[in-house]
């Protein structure tokens, strides 16, 4: 009797099912597994349509008698009904907040044909299993990607920005369906303006227009530390023309993209620089052709891994390697179009929610005002970049 398995709960699979699994993985048809263990995965999620995370590690003994090792990636998704944290909505905005984040969506793209237009370079993670239950949650058994260490090199953002822009090329909507269709979805910008309409306007902005919150012992340190005195006008400013933005975004040559394409998103397996694995995919609906660029930029210096001061560089080489991308696959759209649509859509989604405002109750200590600083230049790069078009 498998007891190991106890820590996935309901996807604690018999043994009849883990033998299949290990097949799948292994590749041998006679594959026995043999001991096997469950490893939460430390991440902190933050993704309300994602229950939880494992990687199961085990061994197996082949049809030529050899032990092996083996391993998977365990997702478990959820509706977001089930979100432990569900009460915080609004009971007025429940309902729409349910029904508009598709927990479904990343088991839609292994049911997909998305993997056939991706270039040479991109490819979904291996999926060996797919379980669905009647209450709205399901699990993603997957390759267990071993990554690439060390930090991205300039030569990797721009090689991700130029498939990147190949696969928006080859998402066009005359093109291709949505990987999940459903209600309204073609509709361009759907996606961003509803993110927006919470996020943003509802959350972000009211906090910055708020005198009070820039008076928080961190943020009014870390302000004045860096003598940044304008970024909350400057902040309010673009809040003002957010409509307009939105707005064109929308009146520009439109693309399924990823939609969430951060460097923690596009896996660099060990051993094979030049190829990334894409995980993650969302906001699947017509986006500005440029949408991806702002998440590619963006991610790892949110996460603290990249810093501030580094983004105009990586800025200048991903957009001209996406535009090259574009080209290659024949999607003729000017370099302006492109650059409202990358920065446009980063100034929605990105720099109205670079400051950490849901952590300004700490606690004062050094590493939480040091991080507050690092969001602080942050958010005035993000904002002196969008400047330039909107």
């Amino acid at each position: 009797m498998i007891t190991t398995l106890e820590p996935l709960g309901r996807d604690a699979l018999c043994d009849d099912d883990l033998t299949d699994l290990v097949r799948t993985i292994t590749g041998d048809p006679a594959a026995r597994p043999g001991a096997v263990r469950v490893e939460p995965v430390d991440y902190l999620i933050g993704t309300p349509s994602t229950e939880a995370l494992f990687r199961l590690f085990g061994t197996a003994t082949t049809a030529g008698g050899d032990t092996v090792d083996w391993s998977c990636f365990i997702k478990k998704l959820q509706s977001v009904r089930h979100w432990e944290f569900i009460d915080s909505v609004p009971e007025q905005f429940r309902a729409s907040f349910v029904q508009n984040l598709p927990w479904q969506l990343e088991i839609a793209v292994h049911r997909s044909g998305v993997a056939d237009v991706l270039p040479d370079g991109l490819r979904l993670a291996t999926a060996y299993r797919i379980d669905l239950y009647d209450d709205d949650r399901g699990t993603l058994w997957m390759e267990n990607v071993v990554q690439e260490p060390g930090p991205w090199p300039m030569e990797r953002f721009e090689r991700a920005a130029y498939l990147l822009g190949r696969l928006s090329a080859r998402r066009q909507p005359q093109l291709v369906e949505p990987l999940l269709p459903r209600n309204d979805i073609t509709t361009p910008g759907v996606g961003l303006r509803y993110y927006v309409g919470g996020r943003v306007q509802m959350a972000a902005l009211p906090a910055i227009a708020d005198p009070q919150t820039w008076r928080q012992p961190m943020l009014a340190a870390a302000v004045c530390h860096l003598g940044d005195h304008r970024l909350r006008d400057d902040l309010l400013d673009l809040g003002e023309r957010l409509p307009a933005v939105l707005d064109a975004l929308d009146a520009l040559p439109q693309c399924y993209q990823h939609g969430d394409a951060s460097p923690q998103n596009l896996l660099v397996p060990a051993g094979s620089p030049d190829e990334f694995v894409v995980i993650d995919w969302g906001f699947d609906c017509p986006q500005a052709v440029g949408f991806d660029l702002g998440q590619l930029l963006v991610g790892l210096a949110h996460a603290g891994e990249l810093a501030p001061d580094a983004l105009p560089a990586v800025h200048t080489v991903i957009f001209k390697a996406f535009l090259k991308g574009l080209a290659e696959d024949g999607m003729q759209v000017t370099e302006e179009q492109v650059q409202y649509g990358y920065l446009g859509s980063l100034c929605a989604r990105a720099t109205f929610t670079a400051l950490p405002l849901e952590q300004i109750t700490k606690t004062t200590d050094d590493a939480t005002l040091a991080m507050f600083e690092d969001r602080v230049r942050l958010t005035r790069v993000l904002v002196d970049l969008v400047s330039r078009v909107v």
